[in-house]
């Protein structure tokens, strides 16, 4: 089937300040889209100024539009002008805590009445033909649910999902907005033949890669606790490794083909246990005089100190548990090759470092390290725009811990 048209076709992007916001921000730009995003405080230009010059630099000066325009997941009536205009709409915002809230409804209510809010406004606009909504592996796949009875050969892919009851608020709010987003586009009328409105949903896993803006996730966070030490041992734990160009990249791919319509993407390119991670981070830093945590704390130690520091809770239930997923839909349908793992890691630390929120040694400043991001931009299938140098997955269809 052939590729939608897109020239001079504008995108709302929503939560643009965002960690994975920002990239798709600046994919669509790189592929020639117009790109709308959305702020909660569109009034200060000089910080409007700094966010549109992060998104783009390095980038060439002849990009397409690219605005803002101020909006709130919790308020519904500034959802229509928002995707006034717009053909498309890539809804990224979503709240993520970084530890878990006691009120759980804090992070479950954006997410699931701000998705649709914009789901509507754009059904309502007439003119938006395709939402690409940004789930989770979150609803996919998690081992806590499993309570130890883990299939070791269960390939996990986009046709499962997680119980929302048996999960805490993070992952109820992916679960619950991603349901309540197909629920939507199922109950919309036909217009000759085909919904009035399309949905895409990509599901990332744990997220890192190079950070363009002020705001990061909590993925990152774990990366930056390496290079500075906060951290002086890693958990027995496991993380499904994405890189945020791919995420980036397959929201600018689920707009483009009409084979993409109501189909979930998984975006995983390997699994790391966090000691392996720690490991990458050490060789590539050490010589730059960053000394990395890679001893491995007991289980039980987490445990105790999950009463301490809160946000160690969510990874109790989850330590020293396996799994595997499946990247098949992302490699045959998106055509993207994941990013290599240690690249990704690696550029993650990178831009830490280059953003100034990880102190730069004396022996990095002698060492002139250029920055990891947006190296090689000639893979992933003929796709303009800096994506990342790669190494493909043989057979690429398999992930595991």
């Amino acid at each position: 089937m052939t590729q939608i048209e897109h020239k001079n076709a504008k995108v709302l992007v929503t939560g643009v300040t965002g960690y994975v916001g920002s990239h798709v921000a600046r994919q669509l730009l790189l592929h020639g889209y117009k790109v709308r995003g959305t702020l909660r405080n569109a009034s200060d230009e000089e910080k409007l100024n700094k966010l549109r010059q992060q998104i783009t630099d390095g980038l060439p000066d002849n990009l397409p539009e690219f605005e803002f325009v101020e909006a709130d997941l919790l308020k519904e009536d500034c959802w229509p002008s928002a995707v006034a205009g717009c053909q498309y709409v890539c809804h990224v915002a979503s709240p993520f805590p970084l530890q878990v809230p006691s009120d759980p409804d804090v992070i479950i209510k954006p997410a699931v009445e701000g998705t649709l809010a914009v789901l509507r406004a754009a059904a309502a606009d007439g003119n938006v033909k395709r939402v690409v909504l940004t789930s989770s592996l979150a609803a996919i796949h998690d081992v806590k649910t499993l309570d130890g009875k883990q299939d070791p050969d269960k390939l996990y892919n986009e046709d499962d999902w997680v119980d929302p009851d048996k999960v805490e608020a993070y992952s109820q709010s992916k679960i619950l907005a991603e349901r309540a987003a197909h629920k939507f586009i199922e109950e919309l009328p036909q217009e000759e033949g085909k919904k009035k409105l399309e949905l895409v949903v990509i599901n990332p896993s744990y997220v890192l890669g190079p950070i363009l803006t002020d705001q990061y996730s909590s993925s990152v966070i774990a990366i930056k606790r390496l290079l500075d030490r906060s951290t002086p041992a890693v958990p027995k734990f496991s993380v499904a490794i994405c890189d945020v160009r791919d995420v980036a990249l397959a929201h600018v791919k689920a707009l483009e083909s009409p084979e993409h319509v109501g189909k979930r993407y998984l975006i995983v390119s390997d699994c790391k246990w966090m000691r392996d991670i720690a490991r990458i981070v050490q060789k590539e830093f050490k010589p730059l005089g960053y000394y990395v945590p890679t001893m491995v704390v007991p289980n039980a130690l987490v445990w105790l100190g999950s009463f301490v520091d809160r946000s160690t809770v969510l990874l109790v239930p989850r330590l020293g548990k396996e799994f595997k997923l499946d990247n098949k839909r992302m490699v045959e349908d998106l055509k993207i090759t994941p990013t290599d793992v240690e690249k990704t890691i690696n550029d993650t630390c990178y831009s830490l470092i280059e953003k100034g929120i990880i102190r730069a040694t004396h022996k990095y400043k002698k060492t002139k390290q250029p920055s990891g991001e947006d190296v090689n931009a000639e893979n992933n299938a003929q796709t303009a725009g800096d994506v990342p140098s790669q190494q493909a997955q043989p057979e690429s269809a398999k992930v595991e811990a």
